[in-house]
Parts: C-alpha cells; structure tokens; sequence
C-alpha cells in the first residue's frame, strides 16, 4: 500500500510528497514537515506515530492499518483529542457506499427473520482476519441493528455450534494467493437473500481513498474522523 500511495502521488499535481518513511525512528522528519502523513503499517506502529503527533499538535493522520485491539483503538481515540486523524479499514468509494447500504438495509429488515454473514478473501499475507473491511461493513450492520458489533459477532464456527443466535452477525475469512481483496454481506432470511458484494481489482483505488482523506483532513480541527466524513456520508 505504501508503494501504491507513491506512485499515486507521482501522477498528481494537487499532492506533494514531503517525505516516506517505513521505521518509527525515521518519521520525526515527516512530523516536521507534512501537513498530513497517510499510515499503512502496523496497530503498533500506528499507535505510535499517533502519540508522537498528539503530542506536538500535528500533523493531522490517516490510518488504514488494521487489526487493532481494542484497547488500542482506545488509545488511538485518546490522540486523536489533540490531533486530526481520519482511520479507516478502507478508503474505497465503493466499499463505503456499501457500508451506508448495509446499514439501511439492517435498520429495515428485522433481525428475528434477516440474519447477517460477512464473507471476505484476501491474499496469503494478510495478518489479521476478520479484515477491517469486513468489521467495517459489519459495524455498518450492527449500527442499523442499533447495537455493538463486538456483542453479536460470530467470528468462527467450528464442530457442534448450535443453532444460530438471533441477531449474530457473522464473519467467515478466507486466504489464498494473490486475492486483493473480495467482502459480501449476506442477509439470509427463509424464503430470500439479499447479497451486496464488492471485489477490489487494484490497490491504487484505496491510494485514492487515502489521499484524499489526507487532503480533507490536513487543517480539520482534532477528532476522530472517518471515510463517511470524509465522502460527506455523515
């Protein structure tokens, strides 16, 4: 993804590059003199570029590693009081919309008669699984059920399960060669299902996405922001 962002920026004209860099001991230089950094790293390294910017003001941040725990989204959100930081699982148009669509279509269709599978495949490399995508679209459906999604997530099934919860949001992950990323949201009833899907075909599209939160967000007053704010979803 880092390379994808470089050559992005190489073809703009709006987008200067300050500076890269791929260690913590390497990004005071990028602190000094960016208006804002776009971080496609690690939960570790990304909780510290976030602290070391909180705690000089700036610059403002966009975040697409995923994986967090939740203690350190915890500590993510607490930066972000001092800073502008814009993270998101994906920096896709399409994937965002979808996100918004599935929200709608959990708020109308009752969770006693709809259930809720997450479907994603990525390549072999990938670290973390259910992908931040994946959790994207199903904090999307857990917001339309108006609950949390970490108290109705299904994150694997294995041997004698039982019969489905009601109001389970569940999440299947796959890996295989060089798959760039493929989401479903299945919501299943009795006598219909209703798929949205989305296949990412190249990562210049989440380049994009990311630079162009890095634009919105250079200037905005510190918070927590996300792709919905960023494509004026909310």
């Amino acid at each position: 993804m880092g390379r994808a962002v470089l050559a992005l920026i190489e073809t703009r004209a709006d987008v200067e590059l300050a500076t890269a860099f791929d260690r913590d001991e390497s990004s005071a230089e990028a602190l000094a003199t960016s208006d804002a950094i776009v971080d496609f790293s690690t939960p570790e390294a990304s909780l510290a570029l976030a602290r070391a910017a909180a705690a000089r003001g700036g610059p403002a941040l966009v975040i697409g590693s995923t994986g967090f725990t939740a203690e350190q989204d915890g500590a993510i959100a607490l930066a972000a009081r001092s800073v502008a930081i814009v993270k998101s699982g994906n920096f896709s148009l399409g994937v965002n919309l979808m996100a918004a669509l599935v929200e709608q279509a959990a708020r109308a269709l009752p969770a006693s008669e709809w259930d809720i599978e997450i479907v994603e495949a990525h390549h072999r490399r990938k670290t973390d699984a259910p992908s931040g995508t994946a959790l994207l679209l199903g904090q999307g459906a857990a917001r339309g059920r108006d609950t949390q999604l970490d108290e109705v997530a299904v994150r694997g099934r294995d041997g004698l399960t039982g019969a489905r919860p009601t109001g389970a949001i569940g999440f299947a992950a796959l890996r295989g060669g060089g798959i760039v990323g493929e989401h479903s949201v299945i919501l299943a009833a009795e006598d219909e299902i209703l798929t949205f899907s989305h296949s990412a075909r190249d990562r210049s599209l989440f380049a994009r996405g990311a630079i162009a939160a890095a634009l919105w967000v250079k200037g905005k007053p510190p918070g927590l922001y996300d792709m919905r704010a960023v494509l004026g979803f909310s």
